[in-house]
Parts: structure tokens; sequence; C-alpha cells
């Protein structure tokens, strides 16, 4: 990126060297009970593989899935390990504006000075976000030497489990639960991740299928992207006026959609509430048997996500998406139990039988469709 005419969309190096600048400081531990934070986290994360697999009944007795690592990381980790996902995913999309922009008049300039202000506008955000993660199941890992993903294998890919240390001590203290079963109760919810995708091998082709498609129908202006990622950096240090909304109150991923974008945002909503509420409904169901404090645990940790921790943070969550991401949360496990209640964990485990038997957004607010569309072939409900 040394060079005007070769210089990237955006500038990932700077964007790592933003986020670690500006990102919150952790709270404070010693040295000793970072130790012992981080080797907690490890056995809680191995324990909870048995408890997921247990439960769900996802991966048959016996088998041997894909394994991948799981890394217990610091909040500067976290965002290493976000902006090398990020480059991967958005590499064809990134290439695609580029082209665009080479044929146009400064495009040579608006490449090396775009390029810079883009890699602060994402490494404010990530700055933003990374005090906030408590674990990601990171699908579209590229693996690296300080941040290792695991073996791609035979049309699986990658995938690390990421276990954000200071972000889990954070909130612990914040909510004044028992820390030992708060550790434990996270990990069963990003281990439900980890076994969904190394347990259904054809998940995560499909999820970057889909996501490629809707990139690949992005037809913005590279300007106008950039003035997307600076609203939301604006907002991040209050440059803002108070009360301004983008257009319509729309996120960032709502206002770049075409009509073919909009029926592939409809699948990929579908499948993320699916997963974020089998997370949800999984932890809840290990949770009695082996966390003795769920119902205190959950109870606030609901009410924190209801409300937030800031005005600032629920504009940021609404021009991010985030705000989505919550009603997935609550939309999914509905479905999830629902479709449990109805035809057992074995007839719900047929969701995973291939992409046909995915729900679709409207079976998710509705689980009694899918039920009729996936168990109704003569045999009726198992």
């Amino acid at each position: 990126m040394t060079s005007i005419g070769g210089a990237e969309m955006v500038d990932w190096n700077l964007a790592v060297a933003t986020a670690t600048r500006f990102v919150r400081p952790g709270p404070e531990v010693s040295r000793d009970e970072a130790r012992a934070v981080v080797a907690e986290l490890r056995r809680h994360a191995k324990a909870s593989e048995e408890h997921v697999r247990e439960f769900t009944r996802m991966i048959p007795e016996g088998a041997r899935p894909r394994d991948t690592p799981v890394l217990v990381v610091d909040r500067a980790g976290w965002i290493k390990a976000n902006v090398a996902g990020f480059r991967e995913l958005l590499r064809p999309l990134l290439d695609k504006m580029q082209e665009r922009r080479s044929g146009t008049a400064g495009g040579a300039v608006l490449g090396a000075v775009g390029g810079k202000v883009t890699g602060v506008e994402v490494g404010m955000l990530l700055s933003f976000l990374a005090s906030r993660v408590l674990g990601q199941y990171e699908t579209f890992a590229p693996g690296g030497s300080d941040l290792p993903s695991g073996d791609p294998g035979e049309g699986n890919g990658g995938g690390r489990l990421l276990l954000v240390a200071p972000n889990i001590v954070h909130v612990e203290r914040e909510l004044e639960v028992e820390p030992h079963d708060f550790r434990l109760w996270v990990c069963l919810h990003e281990e439900t991740h980890r076994t969904q995708f190394t347990g259904v091998p054809w998940l995560r082709d499909h999820l970057e299928g889909e996501i490629q498609s809707f990139l690949s129908e992005t037809e913005m202006d590279p300007m106008t992207v950039l003035e997307r990622f600076r609203e939301a950096a604006q907002s991040l240090v209050g440059a803002r006026p108070e009360g301004e909304q983008d257009e319509d109150g729309r996120s960032i991923v709502e206002i770049v959609q075409t009509p073919a974008q909009r029926e592939i945002l409809g699948r990929l909503t579908a499948v993320m509430s699916l997963l974020e509420g089998h997370a949800d409904f999984v932890m809840d169901g290990v949770g009695p048997a082996v966390v003795p404090s769920v119902a205190e645990i959950r109870e606030k940790f609901q009410q924190r996500r209801a409300r937030g921790a800031s005005r600032l943070d629920l504009a940021l969550r609404k021009l991010l998406g985030l705000d989505a991401k919550l009603r997935q949360y609550r939309d999914g496990e509905r479905f999830v139990r629902a479709v449990v209640e109805e035809v057992g964990m074995e007839g719900f485990n047929r969701v995973w039988t291939s992409p046909n038997t995915l729900p679709t957004k409207a079976e998710i607010a509705k689980p009694a469709d899918w039920v009729a569309r996936v168990h109704r072939k003569g045999e009726g409900a198992p």
C-alpha cells in the first residue's frame, strides 16, 4: 500500500492500529488472576464440548468431527482476528469496487486517501465492538502465526473459537454474578456455535456462498460506502448532532440492498436467527445441570441485553444492524423451543440435513410451518 496506484480500498493495517489504540482498557486484574481466568476458560471450553454434544445429539456417538482451536484472547487479539476475517470475506467486494474506482477520474487519489480514511473508520468501529464481545466462533478465520485456525479439511473450511477474557471478567463483575458459573455459561453458548459448524459439514460453505452472493450484488459507489463508515465512526466519537439519524434510520446493511440482496438477506437472517437461537436454547437446556446460578445469570444478562449501556450504544447498534442481532436471539430461540416441543430433539435436528431444510424467515416466525414442510412426507412427526 505504499504506492498510490496499488492502494487498497481499506488500509487494514491502519484499521488494526487504530482499533488497538482506541479500544478501552480492560478491567484491572493481577498477572496471577489473568492466568487463572485463562486457564479456567480453557477448562470450561473443553467441558462444554461434551455437555453440548450430549444435549444436542448433533454429532453421532463415536464420530470424530473436524477439530478447531479454542483461543482465549484479549481485546487486541480479537481485533486482529476480526480484521483478518473481514479482509478475507470482503475481498471480492473490495476488488470489485477498486476496479470500478480505477476507471474514474481521480481514482488513484481516492485509493491513496480513501483507503487510509476507511482504515481509520473500520478501526474506530472495531475499537467499540472489541470491549463488548464475550466470545465468537470465527467461521471464516484465516490461519496465522499468532492466531491459528482450524484445518480446512474437505470443504469444511477453517474456524476457531475466540473467548475474550477481559470482557468476560468485566461483565461478570458488572452483573455481580458468580464468576465460575458465568464463565462456563458463556462457554456453553460459544461451544454450541463451534458444534454447529464442525458437526454440519455443509454449513460453512453455504453461509459463505450466501454472503458472497449478497456482496456480489452490491452496486454502491465506493464513496457512499466510505460515507456510511464515517457516519458510524462519527456516532462513536459524538461528532454527529444529537438525535441525527441516517436516512430512514436504517442500518448500514439495510442501506446497501438491491432487490436481489433483500432476498439473500432474508435467508441469511433466518440462518443467523437459527444459529443464535439454538445457542441460547442449548445454553438454557444444559445450564441447570452444570451451572448452579444459571437462573440469576440469565435474568441479569437478558436485562443487560435489552437496555444497552447508553444512548450511544443504542444509536450504534441501529446503525450497524446489531439491534437485528438481538431480535435473532429472541426469535430464533422461540423457533427452536417450539420445534423441539413439537417433534423432539431428533425431529429438530432435521434442520441440519441440507440447505433445503433450513427454516425460512417466515418459518422462524411460524415454527409450525417448518414442521409441516419438513415432516410432511407421510411419516408424521417423530
